[in-house]
């Protein structure tokens, strides 16, 4: 049974939703326990007396705010994503959740966990819907704004094996984000490291944006400055196109009665688009499994960063990176 260690007080909105979220998951599947870490003395009354013998409590009393500098995470023994990413190095948890400070959780899951052999930086993937009603994975997306093409290629090696590992794709095309398909376009930076991500047999070449949404590719590669920026765009634009939905079907009575005949595509839609439905990012690079969660996160997307975590932590994602860097020094060597 895998154990899950939760940062249960780090989301912006305190220890209820994620204790809501972990009770959703623990009914949901049986194939893990839930470490949770913060003030046992909050969160014992909100799990109550339910599944005692699949709750364990690490206490402290000790958050990092958003607002606070992850340089001082390290400092910080007693907080909750210290203690939780401490359970995954001393081998007492075998994945971490994370609604907090993601600065703080990468910078501590980095080095107190450690990266994997081979990795020069982890980064942070994220999902994102598609239009054919899947799935691409970008990376990275807010863990290393300035990039060597090195780094941007490891990223595509790690975001390939993620997606043959966890996402279960055969042959995940791996496309390089740029503003143009042509192998000319782009920066210095990512026409070198055009010319280096060609050696993973399926990169398909230069990605526009649009192609994140199309299901064209299946692993986006970019920096994480730009890839923060399209995530938060994306999450944006998401909002913009609900609220605008939310105001004409109010207009009359006609756009009314037609968004009741439509209700079922509209809840679709909002399924798809919502980040709650997707969980967290994975931090991949890591010689361990961390999930890092939205702050506004709600029960329903800490329980399905839970699941992404079993998933995560019962692959072989880590041996494939390793390996497979492995394979492309020598084929360099």
């Amino acid at each position: 049974m895998l154990r899950i260690a939760i940062d249960a007080m780090g989301g912006d909105f305190g220890a209820e939703p994620i204790i809501d979220g972990a009770l959703k998951a623990l009914s949901e599947r049986a194939d893990f326990e839930a470490i949770l870490v913060g003030d046992s003395d909050v969160l014992k009354p909100l799990i109550g007396d339910k599944f005692k013998d699949r709750v364990k409590f690490v206490k402290t009393s000790d958050v990092i705010q958003m607002h606070e500098g992850a340089t001082d995470a390290l400092k910080r023994k007693d907080s909750t994503i210290y203690k939780a990413i401490e359970l995954a190095k001393n081998g007492e948890a075998d994945a971490v959740v994370s609604a907090g400070h993601s600065g703080a959780t990468m910078s501590l899951a980095t080095l107190k966990i450690g990266r994997i052999d081979g990795v020069l930086r982890p980064a942070i993937a994220t999902l994102m819907p598609t239009s054919n009603a899947s799935t691409s994975l970008v990376l990275d997306v807010g863990a290393n704004v300035d990039c060597k093409a090195e780094h941007l290629f490891q990223f595509g090696v790690m975001g390939n094996a993620y997606a043959k590992c966890v996402m279960a794709r055969q042959k995940p095309k791996v496309g390089l984000l740029s503003n143009g398909e042509e192998s000319s376009k782009g920066n210095d930076v990512s026409k070198e490291a055009f010319e280096l991500l060609k050696k993973i047999q399926n990169f398909t070449g230069n990605a526009e944006g649009g192609q994140v949404f199309d299901g064209s590719v299946d692993v986006v590669v970019c920096d994480g400055f730009i890839g923060n920026i399209l995530l938060k765009t994306s999450e944006g634009v998401a909002e913009a196109i609900s609220t605008i939905i939310k105001k004409s079907v109010k207009s009359s009575l006609i756009a009314t009665l037609g968004a009741l005949l439509m209700r079922s595509v509209f809840k679709g839609l909002k399924k798809q688009i919502s980040y709650d439905e997707y969980g967290g990012a994975p931090l991949l690079g890591v010689n361990g499994y961390v999930i890092i969660s939205h702050g506004k996160s709600n029960a329903k997307a800490i329980k399905n960063a839970i699941f992404q975590a079993i998933n995560f932590a019962s692959s072989d994602i880590n041996k494939t990176i390793e390996q497979e860097l492995k394979d492309f020094k020598s084929q360099n060597a």
